[in-house]
């Protein structure tokens, strides 16, 4: 599930759209999640939207921030 169809009724400016998808398309390949359909990948979305929610808007920390936080929930 591509993460801009949760972020689609957010109000959010292009650039934090697109930081938001490389974000997300950056933490799936980190945790080696190739098929979308995965439903790991609705909670990553959700998890990134959070975080990003948080205050954190660079996409390198979202991925990694995200990545942490599930792992951590996982355990």
């Amino acid at each position: 599930m591509p993460i801009s169809r949760l972020i689609a009724n957010i109000d959010l400016t292009r650039e934090q759209e697109h930081v938001l998808e490389l974000a997300f398309n950056h933490a799936l390949r980190k945790l080696d999640l190739v098929g979308r359909s995965d439903p790991l990948c609705d909670l990553v979305a959700k998890r990134m939207i959070e975080i990003h929610m948080r205050g954190v808007t660079d996409a390198v920390a979202l991925a990694e921030m995200t990545v942490r936080e599930i792992k951590v929930a996982k355990d």
